[in-house]
């Protein structure tokens, strides 16, 4: 295929009948269903460890979606052409949101009773009393349906326009899909503050933050950005992108990676310090809980691995340059955020004592298998790149200097 100056080969482009990609979707799927029919039976008489367990797996895959719908917003509404040949792969990520409408399903089933009990059963408590005009059921269930309708819609639009494009060439659709993207991030940013609030701040009810629908993208964004890295270095391997996505491209990754690593940090330290100065007891307890019974431990261990390590090791030009260390850093980034979510969610039901239990292990094998599948499912159903993206020769041209 010619596209201005450059040719691709179409062995380049393509996921061949022949290579692991193609049996990956069945494979993991199976693999998904399994594991939460064994999460099922294992935690059916500990409801509350169960849904404390699949609301952090749930958050990890869902943070892979919104952070590949968010960088395909953004790309569109920069105008950016450097990241045209990566952006498929976010579009893939950004394609799985429908199968986390349905898996949220069992948290709108079961929720109430284990996750948010505290709320949506306030009893005499004054705090909670003066917040039921937002924490109450109904109004849950209504802002999550206007949440996953907002991200579905924009993340098909996009999707089959980008798709769409492949055959038909037609560069007005990109001039559409800029147009419409600007207002689209609105839409995003405030769905996704308050689906954060709604399914992770309010697990501990009485206490809040202005920052924290902020804190919840950041790791979105750092989790969509170590995809983008593993799943190119993981083609490139396989003989798939050549010629298409350079050191270049992984090297301007690395550095958006390196700088959302140091949002998330500044996002993160600002939270707690404003919290901290201000000594309000209710705000407190939150980091009262993190910081005893062994919680502590992931307190710090996540400021040293989500930050200090990283800001380190992503320092140095030749690290984000060299695909073994740029993937190492992306692995461990992808553990860290994981780990962040877990450190968000489990001290609500275990503040006493840290916890980890084998629902941790099967819910997150469940959830990111069907999460697996369906990405490879898009990825191996269409071109691997937008190949009738305008600025296409751009992008494949594309040198840092």
């Amino acid at each position: 295929m010619v596209h201005g100056k450059v040719t691709l080969h179409e062995d380049a482009i393509v996921v061949p009948a022949n290579s692991v990609w193609r049996r990956v979707p069945l494979l993991a799927g199976a693999v998904g269903v399994l594991a939460l029919a064994i999460s099922g039976a294992l935690g059916w008489q500990q409801r509350d460890q169960l849904m404390h367990s699949y609301l952090v797996a749930f958050l990890f895959g869902l943070s892979l979606a919104l952070g590949g719908l968010f960088f395909v917003l953004i790309q569109y509404a920069t105008r950016a052409g450097w990241s045209v040949v990566i952006r498929r792969i976010a579009e893939n990520a950004m394609a799985t949101l429908p199968l986390f409408a349905l898996l949220f399903v069992p948290i709108a089933l079961f929720g109430m009773d284990t996750l948010y009990h505290h709320w949506s059963h306030p009893g005499d408590d004054p705090i909670l009393l003066s917040k039921q005009a937002f924490l109450n059921p109904t109004g849950f269930y209504l802002r999550a349906a206007l949440y996953f309708v907002v991200w579905i819609a924009a993340s098909t639009w996009f999707y089959r326009r980008s798709t769409r494009q492949d055959e038909e060439r037609t560069a007005a659709l990109t001039g559409t899909m800029q147009s419409v993207s600007a207002p689209v991030l609105i839409l995003f940013g405030l769905t996704t503050t308050f689906a954060a609030i709604d399914w992770v701040m309010s697990l501990d009810p009485h206490w809040f933050s202005t920052m924290f629908g902020v804190y919840f993208f950041a790791g979105c964004v750092v989790s969509i950005l170590c995809l983008l890295i593993l799943v190119s270095l993981s083609l490139r391997r396989g003989g798939r992108l050549d010629g298409v996505v350079t050191v270049d491209h992984l090297y301007d990754l690395g550095k958006l990676l390196f700088g959302f690593v140091v949002f998330w940090a500044y996002i993160a330290f600002s939270q707690f310090m404003l919290i901290w100065y201000g000594n309000i007891p209710e705000e407190t307890l939150f980091f009262v809980h993190r910081w005893h019974h062994g919680w502590e431990i992931l307190s710090i261990l996540l400021a040293a691995g989500h930050f200090g390590l990283p800001f380190l090791f992503l320092l140095p030009m030749d690290f984000k340059r060299n695909s073994v260390t740029l993937s190492l850093a992306a692995c461990w980034l992808l553990v860290m955020h994981y780990l962040d979510l877990y450190w968000l969610v489990m001290p609500s039901l275990h503040h006493e004592h840290i916890h980890g239990d084998v629902l941790d292990v099967t819910c997150l094998i469940g959830v990111m298998g069907l999460f697996v599948a369906v990405f490879a499912h898009r990825m191996v159903g269409h071109k691997l790149v937008p190949v009738g993206d305008p600025r296409l020769a751009e992008s494949v041209a594309f040198e840092n200097v």
